[in-house]
């Protein structure tokens, strides 16, 4: 039996071409493994499909997966024995500007909830309002976030790539 209000292929082409780099890199960088990344944004998708929500516009929908990728990778997160690091290389692949790699590895270093927050909020530059949607904090802790998380990784990237 299928879900008369599941959507349609086309819909799916569209969705992963707007947004399926950006959950892709919100994947890498919070798991640290392409693998799970692509597990990540595939389960994501499959969720969008399978539950077809009513959206007011592009941003409730983009706030929507969001939210939906977020969540899986801390159920991932959750179930790890041990944290695995990234290969360097894989990030410098999906990295935007390649100036940017030294600064990806120091996030990389990061704990998870200043590498995500840091990350929504300067690589896909969301608000601390919607970050603090995202994440399900308040805006106060976003900021916290922030503010203590530039600082560890200035210290981090002064430390290891100056």
């Amino acid at each position: 039996m299928t879900n008369t209000s599941a959507r349609p292929a086309d819909e799916l082409e569209r969705v992963m071409q707007t947004y399926g780099n950006m959950l892709f890199r919100i994947a890498l960088i919070t798991l640290g493994d392409a693998s799970d990344a692509e597990d990540t944004v595939q389960e994501t998708l499959i969720k969008y499909m399978q539950k077809a929500p009513e959206f007011r516009d592009r941003e409730h929908e983009k706030a929507w997966l969001l939210k939906v990728i977020s969540n899986i990778c801390k159920d991932i997160l959750r179930f790890r024995s041990r944290y695995r690091m990234v290969d360097i290389e894989e990030i410098k692949e999906f990295s935007k500007e390649t100036q940017d790699t030294g600064i990806l590895e120091a996030l990389m270093i990061l704990p998870e909830k200043f590498r995500v927050v840091l990350t929504l909020y300067y690589v896909e530059e969301y608000t601390i309002e919607t970050i603090a949607k995202v994440i399900g904090r308040t805006t106060s802790a976003v900021k916290m976030r922030l503010q203590k998380g530039r600082k560890l990784l200035e210290e981090i990237y002064r430390k290891e790539y100056m």
